[in-house]
């Protein structure tokens, strides 16, 4: 009997930057320099406004129980911030060659989250906790792959240098923070394959010559970051 398609990566040929654009939140408000500057976005954190996450779980694709994890935000502030994102190698077992945050399960020895989010940084791509000031977490992101992420938002200090970890790493980029907190840059996709119907967004963003696509769960945290800066 034919098992029936349960994820995005079963589609045969699928690609993410094929599937249909079904809309673009040209109506929201993008969010102002003044509120993605770090001293405001600490100031967020120290006293969080009513806000509810637009994006909580994914639908589930596996029956293996849920583990826990943890991603770094790092938003790094130079006069123009930037988040720094990874493009993850081909030969990972989970989410193989997509733009990702550092990050990764939480291991027994992580006293919290935010502990497992940094160990991750330092492991994936070398970035030391020296330049890093932590400003809090954002609500938990379960993934169709039963992660259940916790991110963990944080100023970044320029004068860092990374080493990437070859095995999980492919490279590294910055995107600039205000494109990110723009809706109008936020596509919407939906894809329909026999049973499975899947939306999600993305946010594609030209880096030099090549493109980079931000989707799936890092366009979703992404999101959740955008609706909690302009509650």
């Amino acid at each position: 009997m034919t098992q029936p398609i349960t994820s995005l990566s079963q589609i045969p040929g699928f690609d993410p930057r094929l599937a249909p654009v079904i809309g673009r939140d040209l109506d929201l408000p993008c969010a102002s320099p003044e509120v993605l500057a770090p001293d405001a976005l600490r100031q967020r954190f120290n006293v969080p406004p009513l806000w509810q996450p637009e994006l909580r779980a994914e639908p589930l694709f596996t029956d293996r129980a849920p583990r826990s994890a943890a991603v770094l935000v790092p938003i790094i502030t130079h006069d123009r911030p930037t988040v720094l994102l990874t493009q993850r190698t081909q030969q990972l077992r989970n989410h193989s060659g997509q733009v990702a945050f550092p990050g990764g399960k939480v291991d027994p020895e992580d006293v919290d989250i935010v502990a497992a989010a940094l160990r991750e940084a330092e492991e994936e791509i070398g970035l030391s906790r020296a330049f890093v000031q932590v400003l809090g977490t954002l609500p938990v992101y379960t993934t169709g792959t039963a992660f259940m992420v916790t991110p963990v938002v944080a100023l970044v200090q320029p004068g860092f240098t990374l080493t990437l970890n070859p095995e999980e790493v492919a490279s590294a980029f910055e995107v600039p923070l205000d494109f990110l907190m723009n809706p109008a840059n936020h596509q919407r996709h939906q894809v329909q394959f026999g049973e499975l119907n899947r939306e999600w967004f993305s946010m594609p963003f030209q880096d030099g010559p090549s493109e980079r696509f931000i989707w799936g769960a890092t366009a979703g945290l992404l999101r959740n970051l955008y609706r909690f800066v302009t509650a």
